[in-house]
């Protein structure tokens, strides 16, 4: 069930939302977690039941796990083989699911054994919920958690507005909302504050993301069959899936805030205008921000971070970027992907280290019009593009043919019916509104703020600010129903694939 879908916004969530607080307010609040936990379980097997016992079972395994961790932490005998078995159990299960075909196939392909395996099919939300179970055990046994209740912990895995494609949310931010009485009130700003989050996330993917995401289908296609590309239109393709998955994941992200906040949750921001960085480093600040925190929370700084010298930083920024990378995808595109935004990451520290040692009293500048800002903005804009040539592509063939095309190294004779004018002022208005537009968060930042917690992000509000009014109930309705109106053609969000 999508969030995109007739069923999901005409029945699931109404009697989900209606269900949750009359339940809360008649009987109790643990009745309330119940349903909602059933919801959500529901909400994950209507994809495919099947998969319901995995993530019920990868559940109760880590909460036993858990517990046992947690009694030898407060008896002072910390017990590693423990956390190690957990860690491992989670990482096996998903190497499974997510890795058995590509390393079968990459072992076929090197030494021709033969080997055979039927093709694994990969569970929905996998990637999300190990993740989320592996920081709790591992924050159990450095005493930096508890353990909590078990109703509590399996709303936590399985609260369903993130629990498809994320944020990767974090036990500190979302056990002690689940334990406050206020969680369970209706509060009609909430509301409010969700569904305007919702609409706008609704219309970002199926008005947006959907539209323009045709055009980069079209050309990456001719890419994947051998076709041959005029330039113009390999940077077309490239500049088209660059604004569909801006759009596809900061819809989804928005969609999923807000219906959060319909239950009286706040998720963490995961996507905070990225194409507005100044370099890498801040893209990565912006982009998918609670994976961000997670490599580097738990891969980064478990490997050293940068407090072993320059050169096992490097090494360890590629190696958390190099999982990061495979983290995406069972492919060696996404892998390539990583890497190469590791060689990012690595350029951007030393230009920064040269660039202090060169001009150590750095001058601030209050004039708004900054050559040099526009200039880096503009770098990092096409060095991400670059990189998203190889994670779009279906293999490094394809890659080739959109990068020899886009840099003139092959003649294309390819007419795209699609792409006509309109297209091209539609991707400079979408453009126009990354650069220079507030994000969503920035509008409604008087009246939502995400949850404290490591990396939590304060948002100031813009000048054009949400208020609970007449003209922005208007705005909120005519942008819902026109989304509304385009759901016949249904897609699925980006980031459900990894």
């Amino acid at each position: 069930m999508l969030f995109n879908s007739y069923e999901f916004i005409a029945v699931f969530l109404p009697l989900t939302v209606i269900g949750y607080y009359l339940l809360a307010r008649w009987l109790s609040r643990e009745i309330a977690q119940s349903w909602l936990i059933a919801a959500s379980l529901f909400y994950y097997g209507w994809w495919n039941p099947i998969y319901l016992g995995l993530i019920l079972g990868s559940a109760l395994f880590n909460y036993a796990i858990g517990a046992a961790i947690w009694n030898f932490t407060r008896s002072r005998n910390p017990n590693l083989p423990l956390l190690l078995v957990g860690v491992f159990a989670n990482l096996a299960l998903l190497g499974y699911f997510k890795y058995a075909n590509f390393f079968v196939d990459n072992i076929n392909s090197l030494l021709e054994v033969g080997w055979t395996l039927d093709k694994v099919i990969l569970p929905l939300a996998i990637s999300f919920f190990t993740f989320q179970q592996i920081a709790y055990l591992v924050d159990l046994y450095e005493e930096n958690s508890h353990l909590y209740d078990f109703r509590e912990y399996l709303l936590f895995v399985v609260f369903f507005p993130q629990l498809i494609a994320g944020p990767i949310v974090h036990h500190k931010e979302m056990m002690p909302q689940f334990e406050e009485e206020r969680t369970y009130r209706l509060r009609w700003e909430n509301i409010a504050v969700g569904l305007t989050f919702f609409a706008f996330g609704l219309f970002k993917k199926v008005v947006i993301a959907d539209e323009i995401g045709g055009q980069a289908t079209e050309v990456f296609s001719a890419a994947a069959n051998g076709l041959p590309l005029y330039s113009w239109e390999a940077w077309a393709g490239a500049l088209a899936y660059t604004l569909q998955i801006y759009f596809d994941f900061s819809g989804y992200t928005d969609m999923a805030i807000g219906l959060a906040l319909l239950f009286g949750i706040r998720l963490p921001l995961n996507f905070f205008s990225p194409y507005k960085a100044k370099n890498i480093i801040d893209f990565w600040r912006r982009w998918h921000m609670t994976l961000s925190r997670f490599l580097r929370d738990y891969i980064y700084i478990t490997l050293g971070g940068n407090r072993k010298g320059l050169a096992m930083r490097d090494t360890n920024i590629m190696i958390t970027m190099f999982l990061g990378g495979l983290w995406h995808g069972a492919g060696w595109t996404f892998v390539i992907w990583g890497v190469l935004h590791g060689a990012y990451l690595l350029i951007n520290h030393h230009f920064k280290e040269l660039r202090k040692k060169l001009s150590p009293a750095k001058q601030l500048s209050n004039a708004k019009f900054q050559p040099g800002k526009i200039a880096a903005i503009g770098f990092t804009f096409f060095c991400v593009m670059m990189a998203w040539v190889l994670f779009r592509a279906e293999n490094f063939s394809t890659a080739m043919t959109m990068y020899e095309a886009m840099f003139g190294l092959a003649s294309g004779e390819l007419h795209m019916r699609l792409f006509k004018p309109q297209i091209f002022i539609f991707m400079a208005a979408l453009l126009a509104f990354c650069w220079f537009s507030p994000n969503l968060p920035q509008l409604m930042a008087n009246y939502f703020q995400p949850p404290e917690g490591d990396g939590a992000v304060e948002v100031k509000p813009s000048r054009i600010a949400w208020k609970p009014n007449v003209l922005w109930a208007v705005i909120t309705g005519v942008v819902f129903l026109i989304a509304f109106l385009s759901l016949s053609n249904k897609s699925e969000f980006l980031y459900y694939q990894f």
